[in-house]
């Protein structure tokens, strides 16, 4: 299946270049920085997972999650981001999450990983995984709980990073509601970082649920088409 590239309006490809095209690299060593961080959120979203090879990451970002859970297809506005998922054998197209070039019942799973609280229209960005999804397919929302501690430090020094500046941080209640709103059902929680990514020694556990671990990896699934 070969992706269709999207045109971006003028007005968007005349904006200014974001953060994640300017400081590519610099959030790339995040992963190298913290990894028990980063076994902990993959840990999370691998309870989750189904086994299949026809799957989508919008927003791949690096390809630090799409390249261990073997997934091949990735969307990512950001060039710098797209070489660098590239390079882990991941096609990267650039588009939008609110403007898939994808027919309509593509894939059996897509994930979203802190790509949520970047996006212009979360509603709309929902909808199109939805509707790349097939019937019974299942998709993967992954993102920083703002309720927790970690996610209420990061909204409050949001101003002093290169990449939360312009992020909306959402509550697991919020997601759950964007979710059914897009005609989602069978949800199912993980959650970790129960510790500070800086203060981390080992990989967090993953315990079912949310409201304590600043991490959370939410599992929904598109209704099977009605019978004829």
């Amino acid at each position: 299946m070969t992706a269709a590239r999207i045109t971006q309006p003028a007005e968007e490809q005349d904006s200014p270049p974001s953060p994640f095209e300017l400081h590519a690299e610099h959030y790339n060593q995040w992963f190298t920085r913290h990894p028990h961080a980063y076994a902990s959120e993959l840990a999370a979203i691998r309870e989750l997972w189904p086994a299949t090879a026809n799957s989508l990451e919008i927003g791949a970002g690096a390809g630090h999650f799409a390249a261990p859970l073997g997934i091949t297809t990735g969307v990512e506005p950001a060039e710098a981001m797209r070489q660098l998922a590239t390079a882990k054998g991941i096609q990267c197209v650039d588009a939008k999450a609110e403007h898939l070039p994808f027919a309509t019942h593509t894939f059996h799973a897509v994930l979203m990983v802190t790509t949520i609280c970047f996006v212009d229209d979360p509603a709309q960005s929902l909808a199109e995984a939805s509707r790349v999804l097939r019937p019974g397919g299942t998709l993967i929302v992954a993102f920083v709980d703002r309720h927790t501690p970690l996610g209420q430090e990061y909204q409050r020094n949001r101003q002093q990073s290169l990449f939360y500046r312009a992020a909306r941080f959402f509550g697991t209640d919020e997601i759950t509601a964007l979710l059914t709103q897009a005609g989602l059902i069978d949800l199912d929680y993980r959650q970790t970082l129960f510790t500070h990514p800086n203060q981390m020694t080992a990989p967090d556990p993953v315990r079912p649920g949310y409201g304590q671990g600043a991490f959370v990896a939410v599992r929904a699934r598109k209704p099977e088409a009605a019978p004829c």
